[in-house]
C-alpha cells in the first residue's frame, strides 16, 4: 500500500506523476533525454541499462516497464531482457554492452567512482567517453527513480499485459507524452 495518498489508480511512477505534474515534467524530460535523445547507444540498449539497474534495485515496476521497452526494440526481445536480469555475463550481448552493464552495476552498488578496471574493459570493447557518460547517468538516474517508486510503496499493475502495453507506449510516444 502506498505511503501517501495517490489519487489516480495508476501503478508505480505513473500514479506519482499524475498526482504531481510539476515534478513529473522535469523527470519525464530527463528520461526522454537519457533514453531517447542523441547517444551512441541505441534506445533499446539504454532501456536495457535502465531495466537492469532497476532489477538490481529490486524495483519490479521499473525493471518490467523498461524491460518491455527494451524488448520491443532489441533483437532477442523479452528473452534477452530476462537473460540480462538473470546473468548479463551469460546473455547474448555485444562485448561493449556487457562491459557497460558492468559499469551500470557499479554505479548501482555504491556512490563512488566506477573502477578503473571497468572503464578500461569498456574502452577495450570500443566505449567512448559518451558511452561511459550516458551509461553512468542512466544508472544514476534510475537509482533515483527506483527509490522514488519503491520508497513511497507504489502499487504494481494488476492487468495482464500491462508491461507489454507500456513498452509499446514508450517506444511509440516516448516519455514527455507518457504519464
Amino acid at each position: 500500500m502506498p505511503h501517501i495518498a495517490i489519487t489516480s489508480e495508476l501503478p508505480g511512477i505513473r500514479g506519482l506523476m499524475t498526482d504531481r505534474p510539476d515534478t513529473a515534467a522535469p523527470l519525464n524530460a530527463l528520461t526522454e533525454t537519457l533514453l531517447r535523445g542523441p547517444s551512441p547507444l541505441s534506445r533499446g540498449e539504454r532501456e536495457l541499462i535502465a531495466s537492469y539497474v532497476s532489477e538490481l534495485n529490486a524495483t519490479r515496476f521499473c525493471a518490467d516497464t523498461h524491460g518491455a521497452a527494451a524488448a520491443a526494440q532489441l533483437d532477442g526481445g523479452a528473452d534477452l531482457v530476462k537473460a540480462v536480469h538473470s546473468d548479463p555475463d551469460a546473455a547474448a550481448l555485444t562485448p561493449l554492452l556487457r562491459s557497460l552493464l558492468r559499469i551500470a552495476a557499479e554505479v548501482q552498488a555504491q556512490a563512488a567512482p566506477v573502477s578503473v578496471e571497468a572503464v578500461a574493459a569498456a574502452r577495450a570493447e570500443g566505449a567512448t567517453d559518451t558511452h561511459i557518460h550516458d551509461t553512468v547517468l542512466i544508472a544514476a538516474a534510475f537509482c533515483m527513480f527506483n527509490r522514488y517508486v519503491s520508497a513511497l510503496g507504489t502499487s504494481l499493475p494488476t492487468e495482464p499485459g500491462y508491461y507489454d502495453e507500456a513498452g509499446r507506449r514508450i517506444t511509440t510516444h516516448g516519455y514527455t507524452a507518457v504519464i
